[in-house]
């Protein structure tokens, strides 16, 4: 029962952290629904993307079975360093660039049994999940069999809420602005405090240890940011 609950618990935790941003696009494509492009082009393509996703993520299933634990454990900082990279740059895609990569992934042509619609949107959905792959991979590679199962089976049923709530959220501008706005804020600490989960649950860092990492992280974070900033100032 116990191991039932922190399943759900850290499922939803992931789900949520790792979908805030998805809010956003999801907005945007429900607000352009006409003949041609209807709300299970969106649903259907949701679905189809995040599938994508999770296959994507299963190496971390596969490497639980075959790594010991606490090396597995040590995936975790990898959410710790997406949560660190995102407060220190503070770096959010404008809704400019949303909207030119949603009407620029509608205009593609797909041949298959599917919509170009669905395909389109399941695009964006993967194009967008670079930061889902690296948390659900240490997540699935510190679960059993059992954990796994359930985690998959909440995914897809929060998912499905989430398409829910975003068509809903359509009628109410002011609340979806303040979910965006304020949800970015947020989900860092979320993406910290999930990896430290993961990696205290392994024993594959003792607390001051996985202090120490973090610091360290912070660090090569903000070398990286002035690197970057000398070389763009050079190349003026």
């Amino acid at each position: 029962m116990n191991e039932f609950v922190t399943a759900i618990s850290t499922g939803s935790i992931a789900f949520i952290a790792t979908n805030i941003d998805d809010i956003v696009i999801l907005l945007l494509l429900f607000s352009q629904i006409n003949a041609s492009f209807r709300r299970r082009h969106i649903v259907a393509g949701q679905f189809l993307g995040f599938t994508v996703l999770l296959i994507l993520s299963l190496s971390g299933l596969f490497g639980g079975l075959v790594l010991s634990k606490s090396w597995i454990g040590l995936l975790g900082l990898l959410p710790i360093a997406i949560g660190i990279s995102s407060l220190v740059n503070k770096q959010e895609d404008s809704l400019e660039e949303v909207v030119a990569t949603t009407e620029e992934s509608e205009g593609s042509t797909f041949t298959s049994f599917l919509s170009p619609q669905t395909y389109s949107v399941a695009a964006i959905t993967v194009a967008n999940g670079s930061d889902n792959i690296s948390v659900y991979v240490p997540l699935f590679a510190s679960s059993n069999l059992e954990s796994f199962v359930i985690i998959i089976g909440l995914f897809f049923l929060l998912l499905g809420v989430w398409c829910y709530a975003a068509y809903k959220l359509i009628k109410y501008r002011v609340i979806a602005d303040i979910l965006t706005r304020y949800g970015n804020n947020i989900v860092p600490f979320v993406l910290i405090g999930l990896g430290a989960f993961i990696v205290l649950k392994s024993e594959a860092l003792s607390l001051i240890k996985l202090a120490a990492s973090c610091l360290c992280l912070i660090i090569l974070v903000k070398n990286n940011e002035s690197t970057d900033e000398i070389e763009e100032n050079s190349s003026r």
